[in-house]
């Protein structure tokens, strides 16, 4: 029912991707994804040389015998990264799809088509889903002001990109931003996506390594404890709201500059707060779903669940057949 172009493109049963996750995009979860049907992908942010991003994809192929992918960003970074060689690597070792994002990922796309990879490139607006089309990508995933980390910053919703891509380019289109359930993902389908990226809902899932400090708060949360910080130095971000986020944002409107903003949202903080469990230590990316998790469970029952209840839904809104 649930087969679309990026299921084949892809080789997967349902059209479900885990988005590249700083510090929480391991082996682990990714092959629960994959496990579970859906489309698993590890964040080589977390292990930037070449031999350590080996590695772990050894230990994700340890897990599971369905495919996976890995995201390679071109964003911004304190620190440098051979990015060429992150995908090398990575197609090397068995990776069907590169997630990019960021204007400069025209210059992978020769590596990843030439390994014979699959490219998917992640953008917030229309106009960098026609680019991302006219570089080669394969398929494009457009995230709206909802999602965790890098929203638009013209603020315009998920529910509006995602038909509008799909109107723009002749390529899949994947939804990213507030899709955390069955609702969510069926919406996206009838907008006209072909799968649906979630990264917020599956941190609060057990398979993944973040902190039970961390998922707690996300349970916990409404779907008004986020900010959205950074804006001020060209990388807004949403992120979960903690007394680091709140000093951030204070920071800004006081016109701090990087460097002074540097100590606080520095990588380093975040992964000590993701992994260690202090909440308020680092910004931690995250999306206005939180304001739907109610629970903590395994990716398969998450998985299994949306499936389940969007062939229900799907039973309720078409009683007859056509």
């Amino acid at each position: 029912m649930f087969q679309t172009r990026v299921t084949d493109m892809l080789g997967v049963k349902y059209p479900i991707v885990l988005g590249g996750m700083m510090w929480v995009g391991t082996a682990e979860l990714a092959a629960a994804v994959s496990n579970a049907g859906g489309f698993g992908i590890i964040a080589s942010g977390n292990f930037p040389s070449p031999e350590e991003l080996k590695a772990e994809i050894r230990k994700l192929r340890s897990l599971t015998d369905k495919p996976f992918g890995v995201n390679v960003t071109v964003m911004p970074t304190f620190r440098p990264v051979d990015r060429g060689a992150l995908v090398n690597v990575a197609i090397e070792e068995g990776a069907t799809a590169i997630e990019t994002a960021g204007s400069d990922a025209m210059e992978l796309v020769e590596g990843i088509k030439k390994l014979g990879a699959k490219l998917i490139h992640k953008c917030a607006r229309v106009k960098d889903a026609i680019k991302a089309e006219s570089f080669g990508a394969d398929a494009v995933t457009i995230v709206g002001y909802e999602c965790g980390g890098a929203p638009p910053t013209n603020e315009v919703t998920t529910f509006i990109l995602v038909p509008l891509t799909v109107d723009a380019v002749r390529i899949p289109v994947l939804a990213g931003g507030g899709i955390g359930d069955a609702r969510g993902f069926v919406a996206a389908l009838a907008l006209g996506a072909e799968a649906v990226v979630m990264g917020t809902r599956f941190v609060a899932t057990t398979e993944c390594i973040a902190h039970t400090n961390i998922k707690q708060a996300i349970v916990k949360a409404k779907e008004t404890d986020t900010l959205l910080v950074q804006r001020s130095i060209g990388t807004m971000e949403r992120v979960l709201t903690n007394e680091t986020a709140k000093t951030v944002l204070a920071m800004e409107e006081k016109h701090a500059t990087l460097e002074e903003l540097k100590e606080f949202i520095m990588g380093e903080r975040s992964r000590k707060s993701w992994l260690e469990g202090d909440v308020n230590l680092g910004v931690l990316p995250s999306g206005q779903i939180i304001g739907q998790i109610r629970e903590v469970m395994s990716v398969k029952d998450l998985i299994d669940g949306i499936v389940e209840k969007a062939v229900s839904t799907y039973k309720r809104l078409c009683p007859l057949e056509v």
